[in-house]
C-alpha cells in the first residue's frame, strides 16, 4: 500500500500544528494586556505621572518574560507589537527622567521590536514638546526637542531596511514630518519669547 506511511505522517503533522495554533492564539490573546498596560503607562507620563507609568511598565515587563516562553521559534513574531509598544513606553519615560534610552539588550526585546518602537516615541516626544510649549517650559521643551531630533537623524538610515523591519520607512517619512513641524513651533516660540522680553525691557 503506497500510503501505508502517509497517514501517521500527517497525524503527527496535524498534532504539531495544533500546538503552534494554540499557541498562537494563546499570544494574540494575552499580549493585548501587554499593549493596554504600556498605552496606560505612556498617559501616566504624559499626565505627570511617571511613578504610575513605571508601574504599568513593570507589570507589561513581567508579563512580557512570562509569553516569551511560549512564543518560540516562528511565534516569536507574534510579540514584536507588544515589545514594540514597550520600548516606546520605556523610552519614554527615560527621557522624562533625564536618563539614556535602554539598549535592546537591557529590555530584552527583538531588533526590530526595538527600532520599531524608538520610531514610535519620537511622536510621543512631539507631544510632550508641545505640552511643554503650552505651559510656558520653552527650556525643557527644547531639551525633548534635541532627543527626539537625535533619535530621528540616528534612526533616519534604517528605512533601507524596510523589507526586514515592516513599516519603518512610513514611520521614519511620517517622523521626518514631526520633527519639521516641532522645530518651527520652537523657533516661533523661542522669537515670540525674545520679542516679549525686548518688549518688557522698552518698559523699564
Amino acid at each position: 500500500m503506497t500510503l501505508k506511511n502517509v497517514k501517521p505522517s500527517l497525524n503527527k503533522i496535524a498534532k504539531s500544528l495544533g500546538e503552534v495554533q494554540d499557541a498562537r492564539e494563546f499570544l494574540l490573546k494575552n499580549t493585548r494586556e501587554i499593549v493596554v498596560l504600556c498605552s496606560r503607562s505612556i498617559i501616566a507620563v504624559h499626565k505627570g505621572d511617571v511613578k504610575t507609568g513605571k508601574t504599568n511598565l513593570k507589570q507589561a515587563e513581567s508579563l512580557l518574560k512570562k509569553y516569551k516562553k511560549k512564543a518560540t521559534g516562528d511565534l516569536r513574531r507574534y510579540l514584536t507589537t507588544p515589545e514594540q509598544e514597550f520600548v516606546e513606553a520605556a523610552a519614554l519615560i527615560a527621557v522624562v527622567e533625564k536618563k539614556e534610552i535602554p539598549t535592546d539588550k537591557n529590555l530584552a526585546v527583538m531588533p526590530d521590536s526595538y527600532v520599531l518602537g524608538l520610531l514610535d516615541c519620537v511622536g510621543e516626544l512631539k507631544r510632550m514638546v508641545f505640552d511643554k510649549i503650552r505651559i510656558g517650559e520653552i527650556d525643557e521643551a527644547t531639551r525633548i526637542f534635541d532627543v527626539m531630533e537625535n533619535l530621528y537623524l540616528n534612526l533616519y538610515t534604517f528605512s533601507m531596511y524596510d523589507k526586514v523591519v515592516k513599516e519603518a520607512r512610513r514611520k521614519i517619512d511620517v517622523n521626518r514630518i514631526l520633527v519639521d513641524d516641532v522645530r518651527s513651533a520652537i523657533t516661533e516660540e523661542k522669537r515670540r519669547s525674545d520679542l516679549i522680553k525686548t518688549l518688557q525691557n522698552l518698559k523699564k
